[in-house]
């Protein structure tokens, strides 16, 4: 392969950096604030022998020509800028703030990198609700509208697609938009899926079936019990059960592939306030389903098992492989933890198979 070469920003545990590094690009530095993530990233390069700078920072205190400068970069020669800034701001299931939310504004930090490294392509993952953000002038999309117009300004042709991680062979209904925008013209082309439903597979051009829960779980084992009092864990790997006495009797109650809010027969003191219209909140999931989108402010039920999903079971439904490891605390339901504990690490970040699936047509892009 070509030595291209890549920047990762607002990288997290590492998630997209894994896609593109196994499409074939050598990432010379990844940016990321949480000290947990910077963790997990640079016991990654160590595990692989890699040469990549791990900066622990604020984005929006690196200035970009100094980090030219440490790289031995000069304009344009850079093959590949990406990043999925904090997608809070625009969620749907958020308070979507837009730009009011002090994150927001970070989704543009990626133009001013743009700006000065000019790389020959730029990969940005967010949530599909950026597409209908409001800004300053209260309009829907005006957000998306202008990122679109500032990356025309630095000559950058953007294209963008809704895509959804199931349709690459993520265990895991996950939509998010991503946009490819190309110094001077734009070429690329989206990559075809490779999975479908499992009643349309065979008809569309013989796709391989959406991989399940159930798959995705399988061969795991028991995982380690939560050790009373503590955050951290010695088990390398990740899978370690946190889930409270009190919450296993609550789980016990709720059907494989339903949710607690739809138990309407048990007493409230068991409901805790849900109504019937809380459908995502404490979903035990299906064996025979793709995951819903995992998100971090809850841990969906095992399918089978009285308890959360282990961290490591959150990696397996996103996509990770076993080898790749996280640091930093396992947070039990009832505790809290500063900055992001793992299963949120797992839950922020990009599936790799998607990852890969993006960048590897990005390369056949440079090639040609």
């Amino acid at each position: 392969m070509r030595g291209y070469r890549a920047i990762s920003l607002f990288s997290g545990a590492g998630g997209m950096d894994i896609g593109v590094k196994d499409a074939g690009f050598g990432i010379l530095a990844e940016i990321e604030i949480d000290k947990y993530c910077c963790q997990t990233l640079r016991a990654g390069v160590e595990r692989e022998k890699g040469s990549t700078a791990v900066f622990e920072a604020d984005i929006r205190e690196v200035n970009p020509e100094d980090l030219m400068k440490k790289l031995k970069l000069k304009p344009k020669e850079l093959e590949l800028l990406f990043g999925g800034p904090p997608c809070q701001p625009f969620s749907l299931a958020g308070k979507q703030k837009s730009m009011d939310d002090a994150r927001g504004p970070l989704l543009f930090e990626i133009l001013r990198f743009a700006d000065t490294l000019k790389p020959k392509v730029i990969f940005v993952e967010q949530v599909k609700g950026l597409l209908s953000a409001k800004g300053e002038k209260g309009r829907k999309g005006e957000v998306f509208e202008l990122f679109i117009g500032e990356l025309e300004k630095i000559n950058y042709t953007p294209k963008w697609q809704i895509c959804c991680a199931a349709d690459y062979g993520v265990p895991q209904i996950r939509e998010r938009v991503i946009i490819i925008a190309t110094y001077g013209k734009n070429g690329f082309i989206f990559p075809e899926h490779s999975h479908a439903p499992k009643e349309q597979a065979n008809c569309l051009f013989n796709m391989e079936p959406y991989k399940t829960v159930g798959e995705a779980l399988s061969g795991l084992g028991k995982p380690a019990d939560k050790i009373k009092g503590t955050t951290f864990y010695n088990r390398v790997d990740s899978h370690v059960d946190v889930t409270p006495m009190r919450d296993k009797e609550r789980i016990a109650n709720v059907p494989e592939g339903t949710y607690l809010a739809s138990q309407t027969h048990l007493s409230k003191d068991v409901l805790c306030g849900l109504q019937p219209k809380d459908t995502t909140k404490y979903l035990r999931l299906s064996r025979g389903r793709p995951s819903n989108t995992l998100r971090c402010g809850e841990i969906f039920y095992h399918p089978t098992e009285n308890r959360y999903l282990t961290p490591r079971e959150y990696m397996r439904l996103h996509g990770y492989r076993d080898d790749y490891i996280l640091l930093g605390p396992i947070r039990s339901r009832t505790g809290t933890v500063k900055n992001l504990d793992q299963h949120r690490q797992v839950a922020n970040s990009v599936p790799p198979p998607l990852a890969y699936a993006i960048a590897n047509k990005i390369r056949s892009f440079l090639d040609e």
